[in-house]
């Protein structure tokens, strides 16, 4: 006999008194595909004018519509972008550094009113 007996075996579990009332399974691929909208296609969507679609896991654009930009244009916005972003990265460091300084600035400040206040107790002693 097991030293903790048949408390952990699970019961097993009766079978199914009724089948399922869907009849979904029966039906063949195309008309589930038509009664369920299986049939996606590639995904596809309209910004600012321009149609683009869902490739290989990348947003193309497609060809042939106008009002897309042209790879030059592209090119100068990319170039635009790292431009900013690389000033909008020294602008944070230059921000981080000011709030170094002011930090230190008001460390000091709080040390020489505090040496203030005491020597204005220890001249109030003398008198």
């Amino acid at each position: 006999m097991p030293l903790f007996g048949s408390i952990f075996s699970p019961k097993k579990t009766p079978p199914r008194k009724s089948a399922s009332l869907s009849n979904l399974h029966s039906l063949d691929h195309s008309t589930r595909e038509v009664e369920l909208g299986l049939g996606y296609g590639t995904p596809t969507m309209n910004l600012a004018g321009q149609s683009l679609k869902f490739e290989n896991g990348q947003w193309i654009a497609e060809a042939g519509i106008s009002g897309g930009v042209d790879r030059r244009e592209a090119q100068r916005l990319r170039r635009r972008n790292q431009q900013l972003e690389e000033e909008n990265n020294l602008l944070r460091l230059k921000v981080d550094i000011l709030l170094d300084m002011l930090s230190e600035t008001t460390a000091e400040s709080h040390l020489m009113e505090k040496e203030l206040d005491e020597l204005k107790s220890v001249s109030r002693r003398r008198k």
